[in-house]
């Protein structure tokens, strides 16, 4: 066994993509994770393609490193049976409505009795303290309500969503660290607390890092957005033969491309390219600029001036690149690996280095109710 959290337990009734996401990071670290599901399973299980029926891409690349318990919390039996995972536990995390968590009887105060040293935090739509409060909340709900949607719509002319679980992942990357500051304070005093992690908060706090803008200064300096981000001519940009990422940033940055194309002076001479600051406020004559350069020369002859002139550039690749992407498969990204009942599954690894508890990959996701009876001595539904 290997990982910084080896020894750690988890109790994990979390669903769909945020809690599943954070716990798995928790999973890879070495802990004992153990999934608690209804008996119809976690509906990301649902969503396919799949070999087998409730083995879905979503789930299985949200939930290695669990174990899978079946209960039906709203059966006494099966709520004392959870009860009885909680003494040895260091952790229960949520993402039920905290409402819903005080008819099952699973309340903090309940929690604290039976195991003082346990953690329980709640991930959920919105904080208590407010009168969003118990209002149900998914990705989408959460990209509009924070801004992402908005801001989008000054770009594109209408709002829209980013086809990833942004918000999803992004709380789900606060959560697995409020989950680890939490152990830290455990270890360090014993003590357990209660927690709850709202998601629109936690957006809300997420956008307003970049585009709090003018509006960081009482009485405001300006209305909010970051100029660079919201231009229009932000690219990729076309090349001769595609697409290029490129990011000429630096006043460096510009001098050098400036000599690229052979107008040497044009930091010096032109006013908007002059700083940092003129290039944000004439973000879409920067873009511009680029654009009407690009196409000159193919991607690939781009790339390879850019990198001489030390200027961050990349082409822009399909997910179905990054299969066959040589800085991945240089460092063991891409990993296919032997399901008990999936067969074989291409899997991303745990990334980063460690050179003592590296995280690791010790199971794949596990079939719904898969260890209800190793732990507790009874076969799921």
């Amino acid at each position: 066994m290997t990982g910084p959290l080896h020894g750690v337990r988890i109790l994990d009734l979390t669903t769909v993509v945020m809690g599943p996401f954070a716990t798995q990071i928790l999973g890879d670290m070495g802990a004992d994770v153990i999934k608690i599901e209804s008996p119809s399973g976690d509906s990301m299980r649902k969503v396919g393609p799949f070999r087998h029926a409730n083995m879905g891409p979503l789930f299985l690349q949200a939930n290695r490193n669990k174990r899978s318990v079946v209960l039906d919390l709203k059966k006494a039996e099966d709520r004392e049976a959870l009860l009885g995972l909680v003494p040895g536990a260091d952790v229960m995390v949520y993402n039920i409505r905290p409402q819903a968590m005080r008819r099952l009887g699973l309340d903090y105060d309940t929690l604290a009795a039976i195991n003082p040293g346990l953690v329980v935090c709640g991930a959920f739509g919105f904080g208590e303290g407010g009168p969003y409060a118990g209002r149900p909340a998914y990705d989408d709900i959460m990209q509009a309500a924070s801004g992402i949607s908005s801001l989008l719509e000054r770009v594109n002319g209408k709002p829209s969503y980013a086809p990833i679980n942004i918000c999803d992942r992004t709380v789900g990357l606060y959560l697995a660290n409020t989950l680890l500051g939490a152990l830290f304070h455990k270890a360090r005093s014993g003590e357990g607390q209660a927690i709850e992690l709202p998601m629109f908060e936690t957006m809300a706090q997420f956008v307003a890092g970049d585009h709090l803008g003018g509006e960081s200064f009482v009485p405001a300096l300006g209305g909010t957005g970051y100029q660079r981000l919201l231009s229009t001519q932000r690219g990729p940009y076309p090349t001769r033969d595609g697409h290029l990422c490129v990011v000429v940033y630096t006043d460096e940055h510009w001098r050098r491309f400036s000599a690229m194309i052979d107008v040497p002076d044009l930091v010096a001479n032109d006013p908007r390219f002059a700083t940092l600051q003129t290039r944000t406020v004439h973000a879409e004559g920067m873009g511009a600029f680029l654009a009407e350069h690009l196409p000159s020369k193919t991607t690939n002859e781009w790339i390879a001036l850019f990198g001489a002139a030390d200027i961050p550039a990349t082409p822009v690749n399909s997910i179905d690149d990054l299969f066959e992407d040589p800085h991945l498969k240089a460092v063991g990204f891409w990993q296919e690996i032997e399901h008990p009942t999936e067969g074989l599954l291409r899997v991303p690894g745990v990334p980063g280095t460690w050179s003592r508890t590296q995280p690791d990959i010790r199971r794949l996701a596990p079939r719904l109710g898969e260890h209800t009876d190793e732990l507790l001595g009874r076969t799921s539904p």
